[in-house]
């Protein structure tokens, strides 16, 4: 019966298990974001001159019915989408090649064309990915898709959002599966080592996909407490039929 009931054992996890508290670590730079392909970028254009700025800046307006009658008008910002070519359509500039290019860079070249152009004299431009979203599963407490609307996520913080590891992880085979170059990769880290911070996946880009492995020998979920009743059954059978035995003899 001991033995029946007692062939699933669950190990905690212990992240960065190898890190000394009288130790200081090396932090690696944060890599540029690159933009992709059905990104969509959000383009801000300031000047002295309001108007001049203003064709530039892809806004729709929200109009809203109060209750005293009066309507009220909220702009939402459109943004820019990169087309299949990688490509944009920008306001008087026209269509820009804009994949592969860094936020900084875009907004330094977008700048400088429109003072080449003499269409703004010292402009302040501002570029920011709206729809960076990463997908989490396999063994997550949550498999999801997060959302950063800042444009900034890591791999740590996706794991916590994802409600954490399950027993049934493998804390050394987190996987993060990456498009670069329109060829996809996998790269694996091991939350337990130091090391899972020097990833160059550790800050997660767009349509990142984090895999977290399984254990090959543990069932997970319904499948295990299934498992586990099964033996607490056998077991009281078993324990059942031996009383029975001893009593008719």
């Amino acid at each position: 019966m001991f033995c029946l009931n007692s062939c699933f054992v669950s190990r905690k996890v212990v992240y960065f298990n190898d890190m000394s508290p009288d130790s200081a670590y090396w932090v690696a730079p944060i890599p540029p974001l690159k933009i992709q392909k059905n990104d969509r970028l959000s383009i801000q254009v300031s000047a002295k001159n309001p108007e001049l700025a203003a064709p530039f800046n892809n806004q729709g307006g929200l109009f809203t019915m109060n209750e005293d009658g009066t309507v009220s008008n909220t702009y939402v910002e459109r943004g820019y989408l990169v087309d299949q070519q990688g490509n944009i359509d920008f306001p008087i500039l026209g269509t820009l090649k804009v994949e592969g290019m860094t936020l900084d860079g875009l907004r330094d070249f977008i700048k400088s064309q429109l003072e080449a152009n003499r269409l703004i004299s010292s402009p302040v431009v501002k570029v920011e990915l709206m729809n960076l979203k990463v997908v989490v599963i396999g063994e997550a407490e949550r498999n999801m898709v997060i959302n950063a609307p800042d444009g900034r996520l890591t791999l740590l913080e996706a794991i916590t959002r994802a409600g954490g590891l399950t027993n049934n992880s493998t804390s050394d085979k987190i996987s993060v599966i990456r498009e670069e170059g329109g060829q996809r990769k996998i790269y694996r880290n091991d939350i337990e080592s130091l090391t899972f911070f020097d990833s160059p996946v550790y800050y997660l880009q767009q349509n990142d996909i984090v895999y977290i492995e399984p254990k090959a020998s543990e069932p997970r979920g319904d499948e295990q407490r299934t498992w586990r009743i099964i033996s607490m059954i056998t077991s009281i059978l078993m324990l059942g039929t031996t009383i029975w035995a001893i009593a008719t003899r």
